[in-house]
């Protein structure tokens, strides 16, 4: 085999591996081109991989250099072939196993057939790499479909815990909030009693100057504990609350169970109107609801039995 058949099979696009081990099996170009044909399936590993089994189980030597091709015809399916490297590989390619010699010398191709062969082994190669480009994009879109799924799966599990989180800590400042009144009114509640002694004490000191009787001593009052919630009026007989958003899609009237979280009313926003709540804004008085009253009910916020809203 010449070189320039080895430059030939490189400029008609063969990878250059895969063109020398055609040049190195066959004999002249019609020989390699069917050496490619018949095995453009098969990667270089698998050729390589046969090529080891059959060297390892064959019972008669290989074609040698310079040896005259001699014409050989399977006797499983009549095809016949111009050297014993192409039977050989028939034969791992169709487990055929009888074949004989023939004195028929089979004609070498023309210029015509070899143009044909050629393009026709093109065309394989050509649809070959299409189908695999658009196995490719099918691969491509599968894995970013499934790279985007995990990316909101992600996202709404963050989403899911940052709810938690604010809910929490709005729980937590809550109580310190409540904590905090309770102290204070303690404190005030202690202030008034300690008052109120002295002003007995200071009667029980003038009426022994005037010889008078002592004035009566009234039961103790107890100091607030916090053994339960302080409020400083009855709790209000009303179960609902009317409430009118300001939103950017217009004014909303809705009206709630007073024991309803402001987390819930923003919710109910988003889902029924289709408006997102970072805050809440009351004009009288002024005051602004965030993320931190939103685990406190509509009646713990004093928006009962009606309220105006702005939705921020």
């Amino acid at each position: 085999m010449s070189a320039s058949d080895l430059e030939q099979l490189i400029e008609m696009g063969f990878d250059n591996e895969r063109a020398q081990m055609a040049v190195s099996k066959t004999e002249g170009l019609q020989g390699a081109l069917e050496w490619l044909e018949q095995n453009q399936d098969k990667t270089l590993e698998e050729i390589k991989a046969a090529e080891s089994t059959q060297a390892a189980s064959e019972e008669g030597p290989a074609l040698q250099p310079g040896e005259q091709p001699r014409s050989l015809v399977c006797n499983d399916c009549g095809k016949k072939f111009r050297s014993q490297a192409q039977a050989e590989f028939h034969a791992s390619k169709t487990q055929h196993v009888d074949f004989s010699e023939s004195t028929e010398e089979i004609a070498p191709l023309t210029e015509e057939e070899k143009k044909a062969k050629l393009a026709e082994l093109r065309e394989k190669l050509a649809a070959k790499r299409a189908l695999q480009s658009q196995q490719d994009k099918i691969n491509q879109k599968r894995n970013e479909e499934i790279r985007r799924k995990s990316t909101r799966e992600t996202q709404d599990i963050k989403e899911e815990l940052r709810k938690k989180e604010q809910l929490k800590e709005a729980a937590k400042r809550k109580k310190e909030r409540q904590e905090d009144i309770e102290a204070k009114q303690r404190i005030r509640a202690k202030i008034a009693a300690d008052k109120e002694e002295r002003r007995l004490k200071a009667e029980r000191e003038k009426a022994e100057r005037a010889g008078q009787a002592p004035p009566p001593q009234p039961a103790p009052t107890p100091l607030p504990t916090t053994s339960g919630p302080v409020t400083s009026k009855p709790a209000s007989a009303y179960t609902e609350t009317r409430i009118r958003f300001q939103t950017p899609k217009g004014n909303i009237m809705k009206t709630f169970p007073v024991e309803t979280t402001l987390f819930e009313v923003a919710a109910a926003l988003n889902q029924e109107e289709g408006v997102e709540v970072q805050s809440f804004t009351q004009n009288f008085p002024r005051k602004v609801f965030d993320a931190e009253y939103f685990g406190e009910t509509l009646k713990e916020l004093g928006l009962v039995p009606s309220a105006n809203l702005i939705v921020q």
